[in-house]
């Protein structure tokens, strides 16, 4: 076929695909009005990057998953009239309104719409902790101290002259810029009937009111926990007088004496641990004062439990592609830990897996390495990690992966063994840059938490969502950071600092990794940690 004929049959195509429409445009354009678009505007979550305002005390949380903000303010900021100072959304996102001009109550919460082909709606909030007090000689307990109904609710012991007490110290709202009518300071006061004063701040008065409340007991027991090995005991008595507690097992008739050194005692209202207990016991438990002595509280003491694998004995291979991936579990088993893994073997790398140098000289540790993975240029660094909870996919380069498992124990304290050997950082994220050449860090930390379900983690820096030690989701929470080089295994102990002793977890969450900012694919090419023998310790 000549070259013409090529084009005259090309253009014979071109004329049926495309030439043949010619006569239909017209009405094409005529019913466009009624021919409906189906195709779906694409779906960009709309999210508040950052966010400041002024008079704020410490970071704002910002939650991606349920859309909420809350900004912390200190007490001598107008709640009513906050100004933002700063507001960051996700780009080429619209914010109604724009916080940035002018000022919000935000007493209540307020509500802000963000806009790019679809709405979301996000929540901000505040919390703004006053120190309000107010205290009475030789009352019970705390005064109660209601900032929404604006009343102030003292303890006194029955048979007490409500018309000569003797006021120690108040405080009914933010200190320095607020004044009292009357003038209450330090002294007589009569409360034999309600008072009522005049709060004002911020050019605003608010009306306050103080009741006494007669008490027959001098002393009561307010609320047990028990923990597996350790009990926490809350009582209230007399404000002048030292306090404490007293115990027994539920098949004993012996009271033992909580040392006087262990109870903390805060006005009326204090507190003590009972540790060395015997798990699944019961005990009873009662607040004392002088020869006061309170009502009787039986509880019951948890049950304990070990870290399945915690001695990383047990490993398990499965192919990906040409490669093989090491599992930190046994074939066969139910899996507790998981690593990266399932990201870096896509290149052919297991950046976390076995290894026999262990604190025994037998059996297998765990071994987590950061390296660059890739080919050339192409890749990225990746650091080692071993964490409760499940590898979920792969968004790219990046990962998915779903952090805990379900936990209703209150452990105290992790332990371990670990070995590091730390490089200087030499591959940085853009935010991270400023840590090059510095010494590269390694982590390890322990959580319990309340969620509902496994805590979804992604480190695609387009959608990011990481765990925040702070957030209000955590019950509980210690961790372990060291650069530098270990010449051996050393042992080491995290505290956990619990939040509430009431509160009973729903998961654990426990991760170690050889590079602090991995999940920002920043770390020292060639840093290694060693792990081996994780327990968890359930005594004080």
């Amino acid at each position: 076929m000549s070259q013409n004929k090529i084009l005259s049959a090309k253009y014979s195509k071109c004329s049926l695909g495309g030439l043949l429409l010619v006569p239909f445009v017209s009405l094409f354009i005529f019913f466009t009005g009624c021919i409906k678009n189906d195709i779906p505007y694409p779906k960009i979550q709309q999210e508040i990057l950052d966010i400041v305002a002024e008079g704020q005390l410490k970071e704002a949380y910002i939650d991606p998953i349920s859309s909420t903000v809350t900004i912390y303010l200190e007490e001598t900021t107008d709640i009513e009239n906050v100004r933002f100072t700063k507001y960051e959304i996700s780009p080429d996102g619209v914010s109604d309104p724009n916080l940035l001009e002018g000022t919000y109550n935000l007493t209540t919460p307020i509500f802000v719409t963000l806009s790019r082909f679809q709405d979301y709606v996000w929540e901000i909030k505040a919390e703004q902790d006053i120190a309000r007090y107010f205290e009475i000689e030789g009352q019970m307990g705390q005064s109660l101290i209601d900032p929404v109904a604006h009343r102030v609710v003292v303890k006194i012991l029955r048979g007490t002259d409500l018309s000569n007490l003797n006021l120690l110290s108040v405080c009914l709202g933010p200190p320095s810029i607020t004044t009292l009518t009357p003038d209450l300071k330090p002294g007589r006061i009569d409360l034999s009937e309600p008072l009522r004063v005049a709060v004002e701040s911020f050019g605003r008065v608010v009306f306050w009111e103080i009741h006494a409340e007669l008490e027959d007991a001098i002393v009561a027991t307010s609320i047990v926990d028990a923990w597996s090995k350790v009990i926490w005991a809350y009582g209230e008595g007399p404000a002048d007088v030292a306090n404490g507690f007293q115990y027994r097992a539920a098949d004993s008739d012996e009271w033992i004496d909580v040392p006087q050194e262990s109870v903390v005692q805060d006005q009326g209202n204090f507190y003590a641990s009972i540790p060395h207990l015997e798990p699944l016991t019961e005990y009873v438990v009662r607040a004392v004062s002088g020869e006061n002595i309170a009502q009787e509280v039986k509880v019951t003491t948890q049950a304990t439990a070990d870290l399945p694998n915690g001695d990383f004995e047990e490993w398990s291979q499965v192919t990906k592609g040409r490669s093989q991936m090491w599992c930190p579990w046994a074939e066969g088993e139910t899996p507790f830990w998981d690593t990266g893994n399932t990201g870096s073997i896509t290149l052919g790398t297991n950046l976390t897996a076995p290894t026999d140098q262990t604190v025994t000289g037998s059996g297998r540790a765990a071994q987590l390495n950061t390296k660059f993975v890739g080919i050339g240029a192409m890749g990225k660094l990746g650091a080692g990690s071993l964490y409760s909870g499940s590898w979920q996919k792969l968004d790219g380069m990046n990962g998915v992966l779903d952090f805990g498992r379900p936990w209703n124990l209150r452990p105290t304290k992790l332990r371990g063994y670990y070995k590091y050997n730390g490089v200087d950082i030499d591959y940085a994220g853009g935010e991270f840059s400023g840590l090059l050449n510095r010494p590269d860090t390694c982590v390890i930390y322990i959580a319990l938490t309340d969620w509902s379900a496994p805590f979804e983690v992604r480190t695609n820096p387009s959608n990011r969502q990481l765990f925040d030690k702070n957030a209000s989701y955590v019950i509980g929470y210690g961790e372990l950071q060291r650069a530098g080089s270990m010449a051996s295994y050393e042992p080491f102990e995290i505290e956990i600092k619990y939040k509430s002793t009431s509160i009973i977890p729903s998961y654990i969450m426990i991760v170690s990794t050889s590079s602090k900012y991995g999940d920002y694919f920043t770390g020292g090419n060639g840093s290694t940690l060693l792990i081996d023998q994780y327990s968890l310790d359930y005594d004080l």
